[in-house]
């Protein structure tokens, strides 16, 4: 018999968890689904299994079909192609609701709880018990509040706004409302993410008890040490197939990452297949410094340098608090502690425009919120300074002229400055993005997730501009889930993990595995 593919099932009926004829029938299967999205294949013929009682781990990298899995599952898409078979029955869910009132809960990593509100208001949250009057029954919602929340092991005082608790407090208050709302098939996507140690660690005894009770739940995270903790079995997602399916006996980090990111050349460039070496550190003096900084429930003790010039790379898995760093460099957020330091100065920005006029540049991850799409692309790349590009009177022939160099030089498509924003692709929007921030060239730029969702073409046009910018003495931060783009633009590179960098990589050779087993 030939070994399995790169996107094979590797599932071995002989395996604990498997479902061979003498097996537990699947509680949730999803066979040869097919999801498309215009020309992009997001799921292709994808096969997944969820037994009774059994805690399901899902990991790839971005992009995989990770999210789009569960999408469908929850209602919000429906599939091309393949079927969905709920306890022996073909179902098609076309609205959350739906999927909701058939006993599928949804956990995100954005809880979906009122903070302002009580515990006890946000486990009943939308199906409060009422007194015959019609009245909310204040009373009985506490009682029995706390007794659903005390036999998941949850011993809060449920009178208490839930926005005092901790986040992962919070988050075990939202499992157990969706446990309460009649659950049985529970998906968390990312709890961990901006979790302790210890919260972590009561997520998963939670999570322990729901399976004893006979809930079966979906695990999806980067995380691959939790996923290996939690998990009777894992499923793995690779350019929007399964690659395997695995009982989790013997199972290894080392073996997940293998499978997530494999070793064919039409996945992985060849460059990226031995890695890379990075280059001898400069001898110049940083430009911004950071010193032992620290935001309570993002981030601690971050200490790192970036030099004129230069490009360092930061690198680390969705919730790792690479983006809360930024922010808190530009001005964004405040930090709880630490320093930080600008041209051997003391620095501390309250507000973006602080930032912006001590010479720090900021493109967020989240484009929708960099671009006026309404607006046309001279008013989205002066906004950012037009009071030192344009003076006291704001003329527009002299904003169309500015952007009119800038759309050249970043290589927009089509290049006409008076065009709406909004008609542009998504690359050519982040151009527009970028060039918003070389009206006055800064002396710090950071980039967070600079190409992601580019096509190849985009994607490496937007990063020619970004050393172009390092050979003019820019100082980068480049921030990226994406392990390649770290690797193929860095010259130093940190690895993020869990709120603290894990690693520096810095004059050596490095991998896309081997960075992400710091991640």
């Amino acid at each position: 018999m030939a070994a399995p593919t790169a996107t094979e099932s590797v599932e071995h009926p002989t395996r604990p968890g498997s479902t061979g004829a003498d097996g537990p029938q699947p509680v949730l299967a999803f066979r040869a689904v097919t999801k498309r999205f215009g020309g992009a294949t997001a799921l292709d013929g994808v096969d997944f299994e969820l037994l009774p009682g059994e805690i399901h781990g899902l990991v790839g990298e971005n992009g995989a079909g990770k999210s789009t899995l569960m999408k469908i599952l929850s209602g919000v898409h429906t599939p091309d192609e393949g079927d969905i078979v709920l306890r022996g029955e073909p179902v098609q869910f076309s609205s959350p609701a739906e999927s909701k009132a058939r006993g599928i809960g949804m956990i995100y990593q954005e809880l979906s709880s009122m903070p302002a509100l009580s515990v006890a208001e946000n486990v009943f949250l939308g199906s409060q018990p009422t007194t015959r009057s019609g009245l909310v029954d204040w009373k009985s919602m506490r009682r029995e509040a706390a007794a659903h929340l005390g036999s998941l092991g949850i011993d809060v005082d449920v009178t208490s706004p839930l926005g005092r608790l901790s986040l992962g407090g919070q988050q075990l208050v939202e499992i157990a409302r969706i446990v309460f709302s009649g659950a049985s098939i529970i998906v968390l996507d990312e709890p961990t993410s901006a979790l302790s140690g210890p919260e972590a660690s009561r997520l998963f005894a939670a999570m322990q008890g729901l399976k004893e009770r006979g809930a079966s739940l979906v695990f999806i995270s980067h995380f691959l040490e939790d996923v290996l903790a939690v998990s009777d079995r894992v499923t793995v997602l690779k350019n929007s197939r399964k690659v395997a399916t695995l009982a989790n006996t013997g199972l290894t980090k080392h073996h997940l990452i293998q499978l997530m990111i494999g070793r064919d050349a039409d996945t992985l460039a060849e460059s990226y297949e031995g890695g890379v070496t990075l280059p001898a550190p400069s001898t110049a003096s940083p430009i911004l410094e950071t010193e032992v900084l620290s935001k309570t429930g993002s981030f601690n003790d971050v200490s790192f340098g970036v030099r004129p010039g230069e490009i360092l790379g930061i690198f680390g898995n969705l919730g790792a608090g690479m983006t809360e760093v930024a922010r808190v460099l530009f001005g964004r957020q405040r930090p709880t502690s630490g320093t930080m330091r600008l041209g051997g100065r003391p620095i501390a920005p309250k507000l973006t425009r602080e930032a912006k006029r001590l010479g720090i540049a900021y493109l967020s991850e989240n484009r929708r919120a960099t671009i006026f799409s309404r607006h046309e692309i001279f008013k989205n790349i002066t906004l950012a300074h037009l009071d030192q590009i344009v003076g006291g009177v704001i003329r527009q022939s002299r904003e169309v002229a500015i952007a009119e160099e800038l759309v050249h030089r970043t290589g927009v498509r089509p290049p006409w400055p008076t065009l709406v924003a909004g008609k542009l692709s998504g690359g050519n929007q982040q151009k527009v993005a970028l060039a918003k921030w070389l009206t006055v060239q800064p002396k710090v730029l950071i980039l967070n997730e600079p190409t992601r969702g580019m096509d190849v073409g985009a994607k490496r046009e937007v990063l020619d501009l970004i050393k172009a910018l390092k050979a003019e003495g820019v100082a980068i931060i480049l921030i990226s889930t994406e392990p390649e783009t770290v690797l193929a633009e860095s010259d130093r590179i940190l690895v993020m993990a869990k709120g603290r960098i894990a690693k520096e990589f810095v004059n050596e050779r490095v991998s896309k595995d081997l960075l992400m087993s710091y991640a």
